[in-house]
């Protein structure tokens, strides 16, 4: 889909699910999306059941009809292989297709998602099903690229589950000595003695209450060898898709932080990210760039999908709140300014029963045209047609990167201790948002990708390190990078093993201290980091939930705490190594009040060299893309609920008025601008 030589325009559409409607709701459809200028349609998402009526027998005559009614409204198509929900003969005939869940109980039929994936059924059907679509729609011109099965996720623990982990296991650790050595087996007398003595951590075995675990590392196994079963599943899907059809690329759509998938892992079999975006209404705006952001850092160098998100209001969270005016065309842009190629919903025509009948969709319940709804999303349509080819392909190029690891959000959640208020995620959010809050562009990447690009790299709670990610850390601040980390990092290496060398282990030289103990502050509870040097950052800000005691080596004290048994000891250090220098935050600080990150994120872009895209002010965002020619792209987004004149130092042409504009703009609220750099 990306990039391919049919689409002249950023593709606009998404899933619609006809085989819930009849014919004459079908033809109706048909002349409405193409009034929105909807040019691309998911198809196929849910549709096992219907293809595959029985172990026997194929029925492709309705999708036969679908993909012809798409094909005749000039509609191109995002095919999938409908794999997500196995069809319920399925769970009768071979009930090893089942999921067994954490209490250890089979699940059955029902719901979505439900679907072993380590069952030689599923597997078996799945990839013959995959497989029958390629060779029935595969030189169809409309196909832009197959959607394998749909948002994986979820856990299973049944029985083939655990003949697999063990085998997993087997290939990972060779023999049972290095595993027990591994996981700290002896333990609570945890020796395992032969592979079969090895349970999956469940309810019944190891799992506590609140996502603790008696054995860390044996859960966080567990998910790397779940996440990796289901990506068996779609790389089987995957292979036999580009044996009988190549030329069509694949993808599965992800969901930004899921904790349950390392999409690290996955990227590399997908041809192109693509992702659905539901923030609650309630998510500031910069959480919403992270998540974009988070997936554009699997792929960097290929724009992503944005595949899903709602035109006006979710039916999951707690609290549904519609969408208000202009916020669905804001957030729809506000993906392409963080690199998507693709504007889609869930979904074109909103379900008349079930889970999803109040879930949003172009065309509502009552079908009509002059619903506000329907009305932006063709407004939408009309602009992005207007805009045609402009930016598709180009990228950006930050010099600023933060790290994202699942192991180590793994790592932290299972683990029992320090707080269970410390949650990885909003760690790695609040200092994306300290850059974020000034306009300075991110990248957010694995611990295993390349530093060179980058000038400087924030790596928060950095908890689980392997030897090669700290070397590379240790060449980036050597060759002149700044590095920031904070409590919680270096405490482990890749097996939740934690270091005796002490805190924070492998980064203890290039950080040039050690963390002697970590108190966690009580709910309500803060201490204050009290700047004791001319630092850029003077002053006095709140810290809370966990703070780390230092003891300085090499490092120079940038702050103290201000209270408690540990007042007037090192709080925030700075250690100058190589051509670099490394700050050490040792407190975390409360989500509410990040003033201290920001200026830390103006004082050290500032010393690189590296300016705002456009003035820093409340409410606005600013992004830039880059095309293969050079020509920049900024993005301007202003989300807040007044009007804004905003501040830059370049000119260029505005491509949704077509206005020239210089040095400042003024911006209405919940509006984007769109400026083509003059060069």
């Amino acid at each position: 889909m990306i990039n391919a030589k049919t689409v002249k325009k950023i593709p606009f559409g998404g899933d619609y699910n006809p085989e819930q409607w009849d014919e004459e709701t079908r033809k109706n459809d048909m002349k409405m999306l193409p009034q929105a200028d909807i040019d691309i349609l998911t198809l196929n998402v849910f549709s096992w059941a219907k293809l595959q009526p029985s172990e026997e027998e194929y029925d492709f005559s309705d999708l036969d009809r679908i993909m012809d009614m798409a094909e005749d409204a000039k509609m191109n198509v995002c095919l999938a292989t409908a794999t997500a929900t196995h069809p319920a003969w399925m769970a009768r005939k071979y009930p090893d297709v089942l999921r067994v869940d954490l209490d250890g109980r089979k699940r059955r039929f029902g719901a979505r998602q439900n679907s072993c994936p380590n069952s030689p059924t599923y597997r078996k059907y799945s990839v013959l099903l995959a497989k029958k679509i390629a060779e029935r729609y595969g030189n169809r011109k409309s196909v832009l690229a197959y959607h394998i099965s749909n948002e994986y996720g979820g856990l299973c623990y049944c029985e083939n589950c655990e003949k697999a982990f063990r085998l997993w296991l087997k290939n990972k650790y060779k023999t049972i000595q290095k595993l027990n050595e591994a996981w700290n087996s002896s333990f609570w007398g945890h020796t395992y003695y032969d592979w079969e003595d090895i349970q999956v951590p469940m309810n019944t075995s190891e799992r506590w209450p609140v996502n603790r675990t008696s054995c860390q590392i044996q859960t966080i196994d567990y998910y790397r060898f779940q996440s990796d079963s289901l990506l068996e599943c779609y790389r089987l899907e995957a292979d036999v898709l580009k044996s009988v059809s190549p030329q069509i690329p694949v993808t599965t759509n992800l969901m930004g932080t899921y904790p349950e998938l390392d999409y690290h892992k996955w990227a590399p079999y997908m041809d192109f990210i693509s992702w659905d975006n539901y923030p609650s209404p309630d998510d500031p705006y910069t959480r919403v760039a992270l998540n974009h952001e988070v997936m554009r850092g699997c792929k960097r160098e290929i724009p992503f999908a944005l595949m899903e998100q709602t035109p006006s209001v979710t039916n999951w969270q707690p609290y549904n709140s519609l969408k208000r005016p202009c916020v669905m065309r804001l957030q729809s842009y506000q993906a392409i300014a963080h690199g998507a190629d693709t504007v889609m919903f869930f979904q074109m025509h909103r379900s008349r029963g079930c889970c999803e009948k109040f879930h949003g969709a172009v065309i509502d319940h009552y079908a009509r045209t002059d619903t506000r709804v329907f009305k932006e999303t063709a407004q939408l349509g009309s602009e992005l047609k207007k805009l045609g080819a402009k930016f598709l392909g180009s990228v950006q190029k930050p010099q600023v990167a933060v790290l994202f690891d699942w192991n180590c959000m793994w790592g932290i959640t299972f683990s029992a201790g320090p707080s269970v208020d410390f949650d990885y995620t909003s760690e790695v959010f609040k200092y994306y948002d300290a850059f974020a809050k000034q306009n300075i562009p991110v990248d957010v990447i694995s611990p295993e990708q390349s530093l060179d690009s980058y000038s400087i790299v924030a790596a928060p709670a950095l908890y689980m390190l392997n030897e090669k990610t700290a070397a590379s850390i240790e060449e980036f601040v050597r060759k002149g990078g700044t590095f920031i980390t904070t409590c919680m990092s270096g405490m482990a290496d890749e097996n939740d093993l934690v270091t005796t060398e002490g805190y924070p282990g492998r980064l203890r030289k290039v950080c040039g201290l050690w963390v002697e103990e970590t108190d966690a502050l009580l709910p309500g509870h803060t201490n204050t980091l009290k700047t004791v040097s001319d630092s850029g950052i003077d002053g006095e800000y709140p810290a809370a939930i966990l703070c780390d005691i230092i003891h300085p080596e090499t490092a120079q004290t940038v702050a103290v705490y201000a209270s408690d048994f540990y007042a007037q000891t090192p709080a925030v250090c700075k250690n100058k190594f190589g051509e670099g220098e490394v700050w050490y935050i040792g407190a975390a600080v409360p989500k509410d009040n990040t003033k201290f990150l920001q200026k830390l994120a103006s004082f050290t872009t500032a010393k690189h060299g590296i300016k705002s895209i456009v003035e820093p002010q409340e409410g606005i965002e600013a992004t830039k893309r880059i095309a293969k020619d050079g020509t920049a792209f900024v993005f301007i987004l202003n989300h807040s609920d007044s009007k804004k004149t905003v501040e830059f130092d370049f000119s260029g042409t505005e491509l949704l008025g077509g206005l020239n504009v210089s040095k400042k703009m003024e911006l209405n609220a919940k509006d984007v601008a769109i400026i083509e750099v003059r060069k």
